[in-house]
């Protein structure tokens, strides 16, 4: 890929169907659970990009079997489980750029036995850790931090199995914390119950985590009101397991319908779908585009009128960046709240987009949780991504109407969609 991409402005609305890889948040959670599953798991349309190959790495470097098979259709993944343990250590595991990863393996690694070794590229270690760190020494395990207090790269070694079946957690820093620990819960002796202290973000993936662990076999007990999750000591069983189309990647081909005036239909994805990214076109509806929600599929209709919205996105924090995009064509400003703890993901995602918009001519305001986008004339410019692939694919909407934007690393979408630019270039057709 090119040091630079220049998004060519669409010549005509689009009219098509569009097929997106498997969503990467159901992989990777399917990913922990067909690992410690009793028997073997077949995970069908699994997306591969390098946040879930970092999950698959992560997992070869404890010995876990994983198979990928993607030259006969859509990818497959083979897992051999380990009927509900973690191979014992030394080993050292590397995240590359997931956060996911990260957080999700950590808590696997104090369920071990032995020293285990967590890195990630330099991105990945400026993300916080602290409160899983935290978490883990509640429940015994010693975890030296290598560098810079809060980060990675951390020494697990685990504690007695017995030790530790309740700790608190804050909720407000990243729902990955949460999911990462109830996804080991059942590997535990004694189950484990968790107690969150503030109130939660990212909530539906929280209820994704709970839901691909019952598709699994196992029932946790989730009081989202008192904030308290609690998880006994049980086995995933291995199986089957179909992922739909990623409700995340969804959103940018969505926004393209909205802002061209033209359809995309993605099928696979229903507008009952456990990721609650698909929430997204609900925004959509109320901005003035159309939205069919069907049993397998999900359309959207730009209708040539686009209105602004005050949103809180507390629980779909990944389409901010779209919905700013697609805020630049609306007929009146737009304002997303609640989504200060997105300063923490891949990149500042409040500050820099406010400053790339600003460098398209967009008046972009920072607010403390959030940002208000005033419509506009997007001028000609560079812009710059932050190693982070959703700004790439949101801005992309953007020069999907105004000539002139030219995207800067490109290829960082590989993170989550390696395809991006060519799939893209179907609404071209």
């Amino acid at each position: 890929m090119n040091a630079t991409l220049v998004v060519e402005p669409l010549r005509r609305p689009p009219d098509v169907r569009v097929v997106l890889p498997g969503s990467k948040s159901l992989t990777n959670r399917a990913l922990v659970c067909a690992a410690t599953a009793d028997g073997d798991s077949t995970l069908e349309n699994a997306l591969l990009a390098d946040d879930t190959e970092a999950m698959i790495g992560c997992l070869r470097a404890l010995g876990i079997h994983v198979a990928v098979d993607d030259e006969h259709g859509p990818p497959r993944v083979a897992v051999r489980g380990t009927r509900g343990l973690v191979p014992a250590g030394p080993a050292s595991l590397h995240a590359r750029l997931s956060g996911t990863t990260s957080r999700f393996v950590a808590p696997l690694l104090a369920c071990g036995t032995g020293r285990y070794v967590l890195d990630g590229d330099p991105p990945l270690r400026a993300r916080p850790m602290g409160p899983l760190v935290d978490a883990l020494r509640g429940l015994g395990a010693s975890v030296d931090e290598l560098g810079e207090a809060g980060h990675l790269p951390i020494a697990v070694v685990p504690g007695d199995p017995a030790d530790g079946a309740e700790v608190e957690l804050p909720g407000d820093v990243s729902s990955q914390f949460l999911s990462g620990l109830l996804l080991v819960a059942p590997l535990r002796p004694g189950g484990l119950a968790i107690t969150l202290t503030t109130d939660l973000v990212s909530r539906p993936y929280v209820e994704m985590t709970l839901g691909v662990m019952s598709d699994f076999g196992v029932t946790a007990d989730a009081d989202m009101g008192r904030r308290r999750f609690s998880v006994p000591r049980a086995r995933y069983r291995g199986r089957v397991f179909a992922i739909e189309p990623d409700a995340s990647a969804a959103s940018y081909f969505f926004a393209a319908a909205a802002v061209s005036g033209g359809r995309v239909r993605i099928d696979g994805l229903s507008g009952t779908s456990r990721q609650g990214d698909v929430a997204f076109v609900d925004v959509l509806e109320r901005m003035g585009a159309r939205v069919e929600r069907g049993p397998d599929f999900v359309e959207v209709r730009g209708t040539g009128a686009l209105h602004g919205v005050d949103v809180d996105l507390r629980d779909i924090s990944d389409t901010a960046q779209t919905l700013a995009a697609a805020a630049v064509f609306a007929d009146s400003p737009t304002r997303i709240t609640g989504i200060g703890f997105i300063r923490g993901k891949e990149t500042d995602r409040i500050g820099n987009l406010v400053r790339e918009l600003q460098r398209c001519g967009i008046e972009a305001l920072e607010e403390a949780d959030g940002l208000v986008v005033h419509p506009g004339a997007p001028q000609p410019a560079r812009i710059e991504t932050y190693d982070d692939h959703r700004m790439a694919m949101s801005f992309a909407v953007i020069g999907l109407r105004a000539p002139g934007i030219e995207i800067a690393d490109p290829g960082c979408v590989a993170k989550t969609f390696p395809e991006f630019w060519s799939v893209l270039d179907r609404l071209r057709l």
